[in-house]
């Protein structure tokens, strides 16, 4: 299931839940509910994820996320994850709450999967980023990694797409903004790549350190 919510954490209006619907209009979340019902019945060995934007952090949509899952893992229904997609359009991000939302979470049973990294930038007319600003992109991309790495309930990290030429950003922004992922648009890595590599093998290091001590 897939950005079911808005910015409020409210339905959106959709062809499955109003329009025409699949009967349960205007009763909340119950046709989410009947999807991974269906979707359960269809494939009993499948993982099912609730994902969305916006509710990497602690936020009105984070919270209707979290009481969703909260409901439907006490009432049994089927939902084994959720998918924070992240796309993060600001060098400033909270982290610290990020960590605070994945650890909520996977404290209902469920894992979570970072689904869509990218750290959009400012870019000039031939769509350069500032070097300081890479720098700093390199650091956001660094703790959200980190984020994930710390929670043992994060399984996976997936950023959208690879490299900057490929990228949906530009369009997105009239290509006032890019340079959102670790490898730039000549398959370059650039410093974002290096700090996420970076992460991972310090990770790796602690999880030897604790093994041997």
């Amino acid at each position: 299931m897939n950005e079911a919510l808005d910015e409020n954490g409210h339905l959106r209006d959709s062809l499955w839940y109003n329009q025409p619907g699949i009967g349960h209009a205007e009763k909340g979340s119950a046709y989410i509910e009947q999807a991974f019902r269906w979707a359960h019945e269809a494939d009993p060995k499948a993982l099912l994820f609730y994902n969305d934007n916006g509710g990497e952090g602690l936020n009105k949509k984070s919270d209707a996320i979290y009481a969703m899952v909260k409901d439907f893992r006490r009432r049994e229904v089927p939902i084994d994850g959720v998918g924070l997609q992240m796309h993060v359009s600001q060098l400033d991000l909270d982290t610290a709450a990020i960590a605070t939302n994945i650890a909520r979470l996977t404290a209902l049973g469920v894992q979570v999967h970072i689904t869509e990294l990218d750290v959009s930038l400012p870019v000039d007319s031939d769509g350069r980023a500032a070097t300081n600003d890479l720098a700093r992109q390199a650091e956001v991309y660094r703790a959200i990694v980190r984020a994930c790495l710390q929670n043992p309930g994060c399984t996976a990290i997936q950023t959208w797409g690879f490299t900057d030429k490929y990228s949906w950003i530009g369009s997105h922004s009239h290509h006032t903004r890019g340079a959102a992922l670790p490898f730039d648009g000549t398959y370059k890595p650039k410093p974002a790549y290096d700090a996420m590599i970076d992460e991972l093998s310090r990770q790796q290091n602690r999880l030897r350190s604790g093994l041997i001590h």
